[in-house]
């Protein structure tokens, strides 16, 4: 299956699967500066979260893990995420295990800075061929937005 790495703009792109341990080199060859990890210590995981910060360091990307579960998700998680989307070096790259919920964080990001709607959020995601299939993640979303945008 084709590891895809979907660019959102020019500043940041989503990674829709679980790294390995090669991906870090193809993250650096892409010319990524900085990677985020949205998977939870709990979850299954190609390499373990200290594993991902080591890659990242041998590969020059600075590193974040923001775990983001259905059970956790909350504004704060969001908040520290779309932080980290302003400081972190540029381009980078986020990851979780299939994508969605990357692309889920990172649309709420360019929502808010757009000035968007939630429903117009979910749109411009699924047009970028993100799937919202889960309801939950959907809902959050859309009100995460509409609270947030042009903050």
């Amino acid at each position: 299956m084709e590891k895809e790495i979907k660019k959102v703009n020019n500043e940041i792109s989503v990674a829709a699967f679980d790294p390995d341990k090669n991906s870090f080199k193809t993250f650096t060859d892409k010319g990524f500066k900085s990677v985020i990890n949205l998977q939870t210590e709990e979850e299954e995981q190609n390499v373990s979260t200290e594993k991902e910060e080591k890659l990242a360091k041998e590969n020059n990307l600075t590193y974040r893990h923001i775990g983001v579960s259905e059970d956790n998700l909350s504004e704060a998680k969001v908040n520290d995420f779309r932080q980290e989307l302003e400081t972190l070096p540029k381009p980078i790259v986020v990851h979780c295990k299939s994508g969605k919920r990357s692309g889920a964080l990172v649309m709420m990001h360019i929502g808010c800075q757009k000035n968007m709607s939630g429903e117009e959020v979910i749109e411009q995601a699924e047009e970028m061929g993100f799937e919202c299939d889960v309801p939950e993640l959907e809902k959050f979303l859309k009100k995460y937005v509409n609270e947030h945008s042009n903050s």
